[in-house]
Parts: C-alpha cells; structure tokens; sequence
C-alpha cells in the first residue's frame, strides 16, 4: 500500500507552517491531503506550487524484537479524533549512510544515536509512522509522519530537537519540516 501526501491547494491537513532544515525547500502549499492506494499515481500536469511524495510503510529495519515489542506496547494509532495537529518530515540521507553495512548502521542508530530507547518517552503522546521511499526513486529516503494533540505540541519539540542532536542526524543532508492541522469540516 503506498501513502501519497499530496501538497496544494486542498486536503485534510492545513499547511501552518513549512521549512527547509537542510537541503533545497519545497514549494510552500497551504495544504495537504494524505491518501493510501495500491498504485502511484503519475501528477496530470506538472505544478510549481504543488508537488507529491510517496512511501511505503515497511518492516522495521534497525529494530530487535524486544524493540519491536516495547513500541507496539505503547504506540497510538495514526487517526486519532483528538490528534488534529500533524507533521511531515521528508530525510533524504548522505551517501555515506547508504554506503555503511546495515550492522554499522544499526549501530549509529540505536547503540550510540538511541533513537529507540530515547523515543519511548514521547508515547503514545505522539502517534508516528515511518515511509520509505528511497527504493520508489523519490527525492527523499523516508518521509516521517506525526499526530499529536495541541496540547502534545511541545512534546514534538522536545522530540525532534533531540533526535537532531544525534550522531545519525549528522548524516541527514535533506530534511524538510512542515507542520500541520486537521481541517475540521463544520455542520
């Protein structure tokens, strides 16, 4: 199943805010709409004020079983009512991260970033899925996805400011913020 975040001028999600980290920005749209299929669609007509990435939820990849385990204990469901702020964060990583085995990898991420173990404390506050892309030939390795409650908000900061002071964020070369909110339809 691939996940399309489609960014223009209409969808679920209202843009509030949307930054380049590192890298080149995206256009800026003031909204996003989210969309699950079984196959990508091709844009109609090209856009310079619109733009779409794809991914696919997939296994885990640097995670041990009793990792797995404690996540799946204490996550939160994506779509929850009371989750109606959001974030999306496309990564794209260097080379250099690409061209470690997968040991050294699981390393940087876990046994000296703890991405995993320091991440526990942010749920089930902060629901999260992870869509891979790399393989999709998209512009991004990972496109990260966030809900959380307002009042959760600055929980996410706390959280992704400390993920960015790892030694894996160091390999992150293109990584885009946006920031959003459930459009709430009125009766």
């Amino acid at each position: 199943m691939f996940r399309t975040f489609r960014g223009g001028h209409s969808g679920g999600w209202r843009v509030t805010s949307m930054s380049s980290v590192t890298g080149e920005p995206l256009p800026f749209v003031p909204a996003l709409s989210v969309t699950d299929s079984d196959a990508v669609s091709l844009p109609l007509v090209p856009s310079r004020n619109a733009w779409r990435l794809v991914g696919i939820a997939s296994y885990p990849r640097y995670t041990t079983r009793a990792e797995k385990e404690q996540l799946t204990a204490v996550q939160a469901e994506l779509g929850r009512p009371e989750a109606t702020s959001a974030a999306l964060i496309p990564i794209r990583k260097s080379q250099a991260w690409w061209e470690l085995a997968p040991e050294e990898r699981r390393k940087i991420f876990e046994d000296k970033s703890h991405h995993i173990a320091s991440s526990l404390r942010f749920l089930p506050a902060i629901a999260r899925q992870l869509y891979h892309c790399r393989d999709l030939g998209e512009p991004f390795d990972f496109l990260t996805w966030f809900e959380y409650t307002p009042a959760d908000a600055a929980l996410f900061e706390e959280l992704v400011a400390m993920l960015r002071q790892t030694e894996e964020w160091t390999y992150v070369e293109h990584e885009i913020d946006m920031r959003l909110v459930r459009e709430v339809l009125s009766a």
